[in-house]
């Protein structure tokens, strides 16, 4: 079960790094606001990251590894936030195959404490996902590209 949380502790790291990546691009294609929903996302990645370490911390070993280096080019201003998406979708994944692990092991502690992240993965999906439908929506439109641009950037 160690193993595994640092693996999911690495995972959520990548997340972190993943949104920082993406929040770079559109700082370089003068999207600010939606530099800012993907830092305000990095910032919450950061979080799950701590959280995972401080339990992996109080009830064995933290072993860090090397962070996989995030894609840092995108064709459009959707493609991050569709690869955003995707990127959420497998970290449920990953999140359920850690409760089926702890579950099969008996480990009714750490289930318990995984059902947190169960909980925010739906969340997490959603908020993407929204994202994904609003760009959509403007992406024939630079005036609606500019107005969802100045809603994310109101994201804190």
């Amino acid at each position: 079960m160690e193993e595994a949380l640092n693996g999911q502790l690495n995972a959520e790291l990548y997340s972190a790094y993943l949104y920082l990546s993406m929040s770079a691009y559109y700082h370089s294609t003068n999207l600010p606001g939606f530099a800012n929903w993907m830092r305000v996302q990095w910032a919450e990645e950061l979080k799950h990251t701590l959280k995972f370490f401080d339990y992996i911390a109080e009830n064995g070993r933290v072993l860090l590894r090397p962070v996989e280096v995030p894609p840092a080019e995108w064709d459009s201003a959707l493609a991050p936030f569709e690869a955003a998406y995707a990127h959420e979708q497998k970290v449920t994944g990953l999140i359920n195959s850690l409760v089926e692990l702890a579950t099969s092991q008996g480990d009714e502690v750490t289930r318990d404490f995984l059902q947190w992240y169960v909980d925010e993965q739906v969340e997490e999906e959603e908020s993407a996902s929204e994202a994904v439908e609003k760009i959509r929506a403007a992406a024939d439109s630079a005036d609606e590209l500019d107005k969802l641009d100045q809603e994310f950037g109101q994201r804190r």
